[in-house]
């Protein structure tokens, strides 16, 4: 295990937890999650990404780096009315579609025939609501929000991997520099995970599970996959697909959402830099799965200092972070000329975040954008 290996694992690893602990966080609270099944699902989803990594790796002789779904978490974040047991039996749902997909070639396939700029256009509708609160956290508090802001440009115009991560810190460091935090009484504790039953009610799993599925394909999977084939590797499809839907399937129990491909945090791991010999870079895996395993660990040290910030820094920080995958998102739902306008009616449908008949906006969404697009096809051939 070269030195250079546990660099790149150490940093995709903080660069990936936090960028969006904010946003998971956000997410539990949107569910009206207790303080001991959110550090529950910090725990488990840390746990699950680490074993997973490491033994995918192991076993592939691919670096497999995994991530938590951030447009998955968006996803749930903005969803209302549904409990903690219900949000449960969506992750399972989600996470045992994974699991068909990876078993079930013609599913996997199916999904990949959903047109690129309406997959685009449900995810970017999912991203820009976090995104616009921004410019109100600098309003409520500019002392703090401005410089976050100002350090995430001038980092970003050098390393945008580190924009996020560099924002984290100085946001910590004013808030509790400025007096707008007061570090919490910290003791030191092993996690203690929440057993979580499911709840299966109808329109929780269309209007949650099953979109969170279909963000979790079309925006962390496939690009996953696709960042490992530009590397030089041969996406190990089936069992990516078979472990991180098991692995779900599990630590959703424990009140955690889906795990996926990584595919920003993965391209940290995958250059030269971390190993010169392509066919010894899958070692770079089994450190990245045990950063994770200490991330779970200690995550009781590490969610009271969050939950001590103002919500002010929590909600231009998830902005900041989303703004990349938005830009990518909203790209995708316009460079297709005959998707434009479908793209676009899936984007404006999802971000209203409105449910219909307790079905979330995403699934319409992705609905709107399927009928307008077979219509104006239809219309062609006509």
């Amino acid at each position: 295990m070269r030195l250079s290996m546990v660099s790149s694992a150490l940093v995709a690893a903080l660069v990936g937890y936090g960028s969006t602990i904010a946003l998971l966080l956000a997410a539990a609270t949107a569910l009206g999650a207790t303080p001991a099944q959110s550090a529950s699902w910090v725990f488990a989803i840390c746990i699950a990404k680490g074993l997973t990594s490491g033994f995918l790796s192991f076993y592939t002789r691919i670096p497999v780096v995994l991530a938590w779904s951030t447009p998955g978490l968006a996803l749930i974040a903005a969803t209302e009315g549904i409990t903690m047991p219900e949000a449960v039996g969506a992750f399972v749902l989600a996470a045992g579609l994974v699991v068909l997909t990876g078993a079930w070639g013609p599913l996997g396939r199916l999904v990949q025939r959903i047109p690129d700029g309406i997959a685009a256009g449900m995810l970017a509708g999912v991203l820009l609501p976090f995104c616009l609160p921004v410019t109100r956290a600098i309003e409520s508090l500019p002392q703090l929000v401005l410089p976050m802001v100002a350090v995430f440009v001038l980092v970003r115009l050098k390393s945008p991997a580190f924009a996020v991560l560099a924002t984290l810190v100085t946001g910590i460091v004013l808030a509790f520099g400025l007096g707008l935090a007061a570090l919490p009484p910290l003791a030191a504790s092993l996690p203690q995970p929440t057993l979580i039953l499911p709840e299966f009610r109808a329109s929780v799993l269309i209007g949650l599970g099953l979109p969170l599925y279909l963000v979790t394909m079309a925006s962390q999977n496939l690009p996953g996959f696709a960042v490992l084939r530009a590397a030089g590797y041969t996406p190990p499809v089936q069992p990516a697909l078979l472990g991180t839907g098991f692995a779900s399937m599990v630590s959703a129990l424990w009140g955690a959402s889906t795990i996926s491909m990584a595919a920003i945090t993965a391209a940290i791991c995958l250059g030269e830099d971390t190993h010169p010999d392509h066919s010894q870079r899958w070692r770079v895996g089994l450190a990245y799965g045990g950063v994770w395993l200490l991330l779970g660990l200690f995550s009781p040290l590490v969610i009271p200092v969050l939950g001590a910030l103002p919500p002010a820094l929590i909600a231009a920080l998830v902005g900041l972070a989303l703004l990349g995958p938005l830009m990518g998102a909203a790209t995708g739902a316009f460079s297709h000329a005959d998707q434009r306008f479908a793209g676009l009616a899936t984007m404006v449908t999802t971000a209203s975040s409105v449910p219909f008949f307790g079905v979330g906006a995403a699934f319409w969404g992705l609905l709107a954008g399927l009928v307008i697009y077979a219509l104006e096809q239809f219309a062609k051939k006509g």
